[in-house]
């Protein structure tokens, strides 16, 4: 059995995802094979190849995959499945773009988000918003899946694979990329950061989500949101926590005015410990959480933030 990884990288750095999808390749067995697509990425080939458990890299180089677009990506993965028994992705925005049409041209079944892995054909993934898990045996030849990369450990870099050089093919496609606005901010990014505090519908506007970010700002954190916030405006749509928005799994996740709905739960319950402060001692998030306080949070958090400092943050 050979399964085939698809890297996720910016063309200048391996992302972490890329190390958890390999971890579920492992668990899956057989030789696993990184490939590595995109324009000028040659730095993220051999960072790929130094990865625990990978024997081959493959780099193909090109124009047309520089942003990965759906189409490009499709039509290179499509040209050299014929030699793996799995494709895995992770469940990033980049990988839910493409993994479906790969899934379509091979005919198979897209198996999604997957958090565990059992065998070779058997996998474990959340439904109803994470409040049940799916066990998922596939009869396909050839699996095609996306892995949930908060639920896998990392792999570490004691790999010396070789890097092969393949050619891209022309997408099957009239698609190309015209722009993109990217927010920047000297945080951590909410899917990678250690420590992430969140904000809910309690934060009553926009305005006072700057209590949550002088905190951030000493622990190092990442500062997201509830769908209530996005949706009332009090933050961007980048900053969403939970089904619909991003999964995260931090060592410490902070939920402040956060009732603890279920899509939001969908997006944090991972995370290694979580504290919420509420007024409300009914709230559902007290249910899930390690630490509980029940105060009104413009109290608490500057109250916080004022332990922070006393402490030399």
């Amino acid at each position: 059995m050979t399964v085939l990884v698809i890297a996720e990288h910016d063309n200048a750095e391996l992302n972490d995802a890329t190390r958890a999808a390999v971890t579920a390749a492992s668990k899956i067995g057989g030789d696993i094979h990184v490939l590595v697509a995109g324009k000028g990425a040659g730095a993220v080939a051999e960072a790929a190849g130094k990865l625990d458990g990978v024997a081959k890299v493959l780099h193909a180089d090109s124009d047309t995959l520089e942003k990965k677009l759906a189409e490009a990506m499709e039509a290179l993965v499509v040209s050299i499945a014929g030699d793996y028994d799995a494709i895995l992705s992770p469940a990033t925005t980049v990988g839910k773009n493409f993994m479906p049409r790969v899934a379509a041209k091979l005919d198979v079944m897209l198996i999604s988000d997957i958090t565990a892995v059992e065998s070779a054909d058997t996998f474990v993934r959340p439904i109803y918003a994470g409040n049940a898990m799916l066990t998922v045996k596939s009869n396909d030849a050839k699996k095609v899946i996306t892995v949930r990369p908060t639920t896998f450990e990392k792999a570490g870099d004691g790999g010396s694979a070789s890097v092969d050089t393949i050619d891209a093919p022309v997408p099957s496609a009239n698609s190309e990329f015209v722009s993109e606005e990217l927010s920047k901010s000297d945080r951590p990014e909410l899917t990678q950061a250690k420590i992430v505090i969140s904000g809910g519908r309690g934060m009553g506007n926009g305005e006072n989500f700057a209590i949550l970010e002088k905190v951030a700002d000493k622990l190092n954190a990442a500062v997201g949101a509830s769908r209530a916030a996005v949706d009332a405006g009090f933050v961007p749509n980048d900053y969403q926590v939970g089904q619909t928005g991003k999964v995260v799994a931090p060592e410490l996740y902070i939920a402040v005015g956060i009732s603890g709905a279920i899509q939001h739960l969908a997006g944090m319950k991972d995370s290694k410990v979580i504290v919420a402060i509420n007024k409300d001692e009914e709230a559902p998030i007290f249910s899930v959480a390690d630490y509980g306080l029940v105060a009104d949070l413009f109290d608490a958090v500057p109250a916080f933030e004022a332990e922070l400092e006393k402490a030399g943050y």
